[in-house]
């Protein structure tokens, strides 16, 4: 077993090596640039290219042509969102989103209300999830896009996709869904689900970094978005720059991969994720689920542990890579923004843990990491003087806290 243990897999995956071994030949044989239509160079990289698209189309339930290559999922959401917003701006200035998107989605419409965009975050339940009513109370006649995400990469917790594309449709309102925790992990169906514009990005799903996709329907209704990035005209005119051909073909082998082991690795994952859950639960106290037990990630994993603070969780489990809840940004302990728009309490906030396991995890690894989660939650409330009153079953809300004396 080699320490640390990885259990972050939705901050990022390893490089299937089935990925890599697709790639390497394209760093250095066949290093053709897929806009050069002269000569066989040219040829081979962009067949391989077109073969990315049909293997990532197919993950997706979508046509080949559907399929727009970026740098990855940050890059797909700025050209979604901006080039939907510049593309249908006379029809009207209203999107609706969420408070506990990806920052990436939710700094894009920060931008777009400085153009003069109007942007309705919509507050999700404690456990993390978007109602089709929420939605439905939202739309406006001005209304011209939602941004959803598929499935959230805090908590894990999946939003009603397929009902809230439906009723878009029925109202000829866009649906653009973030499924970069999605994709590859659940079953994602472009066409059953009524998703007009999808985005995912290859690191997640043990791919390279650095290449995504951004999925835009191309009938009924057929969306059109204005260029952010102008140049050659690569990608039908959607997103010019010389394509990364290696990346490209690495996505497409992971997008392959995914789908043919989808069922099996779902289960699997689950398996180990409930199996560490059950550990944590029967073990400690006072322990807390973010998200929704039901709708829910596979992999996914989000736990409070009252009466300790995340940051020092970390330091006490560091061979275990995880991700806290509250990140230690400039000095200022700020709980995550998603836990915040869930209501979690910021006590909670500050005390949890993500855990992500993935195609690579052992059961040996989750009872390594389990052992030490516990160990170090116990050693810390050994310190906590509020967690022996709570065992004594002092209601610490009721505590009127005397101000010490000098």
């Amino acid at each position: 077993m080699k320490l640390p243990i990885y259990l972050d897999y939705q901050a990022t995956t390893p490089c299937d090596p089935r990925v890599v071994e697709a790639m390497l030949p394209y760093f250095t044989e066949h290093y053709g640039n897929a806009a050069s239509r002269n000569h066989k160079y040219g040829w081979a990289a962009e067949e391989a290219v077109e073969r990315s698209r049909e293997q990532i189309a197919a993950l997706l339930g979508a046509n080949p042509k559907e399929i727009v290559l970026t740098s990855g999922s940050t890059e797909s959401i700025n050209l979604a969102l901006k080039g939907a917003a510049e593309m249908y701006s006379d029809k009207g200035k209203h999107i609706i989103t969420c408070q506990a998107e990806h920052k990436a989605v939710l700094d894009v419409c920060k931008h777009l209300e400085q153009q003069g965009f109007e942007v309705t975050y919509l507050q999700p339940d404690k456990s993390g999830r978007v109602s089709l009513e929420q939605v439905a109370a939202a739309l406006r006649p001005d209304t011209i896009l939602v941004a959803l995400m598929w499935a959230n990469n805090e908590v894990g917790t999946l939003n009603p996709i397929r009902e809230i594309g439906a009723l878009c449709h029925e109202k000829g309102v866009l649906l653009f869904t973030d499924a970069t925790q999605a994709a590859g992990k659940i079953p994602v169906d472009v066409e059953a689900d009524h998703v007009d514009m999808l985005c995912l990005s290859g690191h997640k799903i043990y791919g390279p970094k650095g290449v995504g996709v951004l999925y835009v329907r191309r009938k009924s209704p057929r969306v059109r978005l204005v260029a952010q990035m102008d140049g050659g005209g690569h990608e039908r005119g959607m997103r010019s720059g010389t394509l990364n051909v290696p990346g490209i073909v690495g996505l497409g082998k992971a997008c392959e991969l995914a789908r043919v082991e989808l069922e099996s690795e779902a289960k699997r994952c689950a398996e180990l994720r409930d199996h560490l859950e059950k550990r944590i639960f029967s073990e400690l106290d006072f322990v807390h689920l973010n998200g929704n037990r039901e709708h829910r990630l596979p992999n996914n994993l989000n736990v409070s542990f009252a009466f300790v603070e995340g940051e020092s969780l970390l330091m006490g489990i560091s061979d275990v890579a995880v991700s806290s809840g509250s990140a230690c940004t400039s000095a200022s302990l700020e709980p995550s923004h998603v836990l915040r728009a869930m209501d979690v309490g910021e006590d909670l906030a500050h005390s949890s843990i993500r855990f992500g396991v993935g195609r690579f995890t052992t059961r040996e690894e989750v009872d390594f990491a389990a052992d030490q989660v516990i160990a170090a939650v116990k050693r810390l409330r050994e310190l906590s003087p509020l967690y022996e009153m709570a065992q004594e079953g002092i209601d610490l809300k009721t505590v009127k806290w005397q101000a010490a004396s000098h």
